[in-house]
């Protein structure tokens, strides 16, 4: 027995009490990844060799290995907050362009629209144009719009009805083919609102007139105001809808229609602009015996609108809320994985470096291939288990005890020796 055999286990059962204090002082930090000391025992060697009894000379920490098991995720109710529910990091850059990764997703936005954390490091993905549309390419720092969606002109109407084969005809034998105002001279009527160039909203209001046994007028009004009528100013159809003999698909149309819709005055003296060339899709129209009903009634216009909100999706899609009920995407999270994440170099603030160890990043977006799924409104909990750190204190305050016993049994003996007369 010598001096080294205790001083080395002294000295590595300290540095495991430091990676278990550290351990357990991060237990309540989000994304924190905690640690182990991995020892291997030192023997002497000669220029040929060690010899088979030789007992060794002691113990050396051969590494402080970082575990990157998942952590448990909390909900937050922050819809900044994000958590990866699987492999990969968050990749953020500094304020020098240097590039980090982290499992910690306490996000927040900054004046400038910029995602960023609690060390001002900014958040990596891909963009999105003005239309939306995700373009993907080299990450750059993630910056939430702050200018609102403009209008769109209403071009497409989707109508899908059942008209009531039972109904009987109502187009008067006489006079005026309809009166509005005249329920009696029309079988059902239904509304939908379309926006011109400007945002501005028209109220576009269907009219249907059974004239014959399967075939059906259908009258249209923007505004309280015909789109189509007789040099006297009276209502005309704007279409006419013809059905087989099983009331299925009306062979006529056939096709989409065009609808022009001209200029209104609204509530206000407000005129809004005319809408041509709006494509009223009836194709999918029915004549069943059953009361009328409108199952789809959809058009492709809106009003401008400011932003609202911003939310995350599991794909790391940042989707941008309007007062207009537009959703739009403004960007997508891009994730970083390694081959070896244990390699990577621990830079404090809940982030690493990458490494020759580690390997170059693999990036890609979550919910894809070996990347986890991000989760909103949740961030991602220390995945240090604190009872099993405090059993591993006992054990390694036994073994600090042991080895001090060793190097005083050691004294003791030299003491003895010194001693011998």
């Amino acid at each position: 027995m010598s001096f080294q055999q205790g001083l080395s286990g002294l000295n590595a059962a300290s540095r495991n009490l430091e990676v278990i204090g550290n351990n357990v002082a991060n237990a309540s930090t989000v994304g924190f990844k905690g640690s182990r000391v991995e020892f291997a025992d030192v023997y002497a060697a000669s220029a040929y060799g060690s010899g088979a009894n030789q007992p060794g000379i002691g113990v050396n920490v051969a590494a402080v290995a970082q575990q990157f098991t998942q952590g448990n995720i909390s909900t937050t109710g922050n819809s900044m907050d994000l958590a990866i529910n699987g492999s990969g990091f968050f990749q953020l850059a500094d304020s020098r362009g240097s590039l980090l990764y982290s499992r910690s997703g306490q996000f927040k936005v900054d004046r400038e629209g910029f995602v960023i954390n609690n060390e001002r490091q900014q958040l990596l993905g891909y963009p999105a144009d003005a239309q939306g549309a995700i373009v993907p390419g080299r990450a750059q720092p993630l910056q939430l719009p702050t200018a609102g969606v403009q209008p769109r002109a209403t071009d497409e109407i989707d109508m899908e009805i059942n008209l009531d084969v039972r109904s009987a005809v109502t187009l008067p034998a006489a006079g005026d083919r309809i009166d509005l105002n005249d329920p009696s001279t029309y079988n059902n009527a239904t509304s939908v609102t379309v926006y011109d160039a400007t945002g501005q909203d028209v109220a576009l209001t269907y009219y249907f007139q059974k004239a014959a046994a399967d075939n059906w007028n259908v009258y249209v009004t923007a505004n309280g105001n015909p789109i189509s009528v007789d040099g006297a100013g009276v209502p005309l159809p704007t279409t006419t809808m013809t059905f087989p003999a099983n009331g299925s698909a009306p062979t006529a149309p056939a096709a989409p229609i065009a609808l022009t819709i001209p200029s209104t005055t609204r509530t206000g003296g407000a005129t809004t602009l005319p809408i041509a060339g709006v494509q009223l899709d009836l194709t999918r129209a029915t004549q069943y015996g059953a009361g009328f009903s409108v199952t789809n009634l959809t058009q492709t216009g809106y009003a401008p609108g400011q932003l609202t909100g911003v939310s995350i999706e599991g794909n790391g899609v940042v989707m941008a809320r309007y007062s207009n009920g537009q959703s739009r995407p403004a960007g997508q999270i891009e994730l970083a994985n390694f081959r070896n994440p244990q390699g990577l170099l621990p830079q404090g603030g809940n982030a690493w470096a990458v490494s020759y160890t580690s390997g170059d990043p693999i990036v890609g977006v979550a919910s894809s291939g070996n990347f986890g799924a991000l989760q909103a409104g949740a961030v991602e909990d220390s995945n240090v288990d604190l009872t099993g750190e405090l059993v591993s204190m006992i054990t390694a305050q036994r073994a600090y005890q042991a080895n001090a016993q060793t190097i005083k049994t050691q004294d003791s003996v030299l003491q003895t020796l010194v001693n011998l007369r």
